[in-house]
């Protein structure tokens, strides 16, 4: 048996170093294996930059997912010529940099790691059932999780469904408030529709409140910023048997 940890989206400066304060000793306390951390809004003011990629390297992370922030910055060609740093598989083939899949050689085992983005209420991209299915077959490994970024709970459930015995775990990412409903689908798939987000706990999803409120208020431009509250580390742990790609476990984490 192996144990994979899954870490919501990292957000900011913030983020970044509770992720490094504390993720090296969540490792040891649950006898992590391997680490795969979403860092698509890891950079001041969204996206993610080669210094918070390194940073959440340093901070012990074995692979970084995305999703639809991945190409905000400048440095995003340079960010993704990284191969364990993936954004979604269901990009347009031919203009974006970078890989929608890892797969982790572990020694006496290897993890595939897939990076996926949902369609309903984001960007127009190819349809993420029909990538994964051309994916699965060339990955080599049975034991493979999927980081889904979608906004629509319900588009996230039926990848959940449509995967259940294909993959080791399905995890959904960019809403940024962990969700109750992590399961072993059909005896052999860890689900969950949101892992939750990393960073400030006391925010609108990261950032300051009150800016986010005038938002809603009155419909005007404002400018968001990262909240300056203390952090919070949202994650799950899987225990998979790294033979046959089953996940027998998955446990939610918060970490304060």
């Amino acid at each position: 048996m192996k144990n994979l940890l899954f870490v919501g989206d990292v957000v900011g400066q913030s983020g970044c170093d509770f992720l490094q304060n504390k993720l090296r000793q969540v490792k040891k306390l649950y006898d992590i294996d391997v680490i795969v951390v979403n860092g698509e809004n890891s950079a001041q003011g969204n996206g993610i930059s080669p210094k918070s990629a390194n940073a959440i390297l340093r901070a012990g992370a074995d692979v970084i997912t995305t999703g639809n922030h991945a190409f905000r910055r400048r440095e995003s060609a340079e960010v993704f010529a990284s191969e364990y740093i993936i954004r979604p598989a269901n990009y347009p083939a031919g203009g974006a940099p970078g890989k929608g899949v890892y797969v982790l050689d572990m020694g006496s085992f290897s993890v595939a790691v897939v990076n996926l983005m949902g369609t309903a209420y984001m960007d127009p991209l190819d349809n993420p059932f029909t990538v994964i299915d051309k994916l699965l077959p060339d990955i080599g490994t049975p034991n493979i999780f999927v980081d889904l970024h979608a906004e629509a709970t319900s588009e996230k459930k039926a990848m959940g469904h449509y995967l259940t015995g294909r993959v080791t775990g399905v995890f959904g990412t960019h809403t940024h408030v962990q969700t109750a409903d992590e399961a072993i689908l059909g005896g052999h798939t860890a689900y969950i529709t949101d892992v939750g987000m990393t960073g400030p706990e006391l925010s609108c999803l990261g950032v300051d409140i009150e800016p986010v409120i005038n938002r809603f208020r009155f419909r005007t431009p404002v400018k968001f910023t990262e909240a300056e509250s203390d952090s919070f580390m949202c994650a799950v742990c899987v225990q998979f048997d790294e033979k046959s790609g089953k996940s027998y476990k998955i446990e939610r984490l918060i970490i304060r």
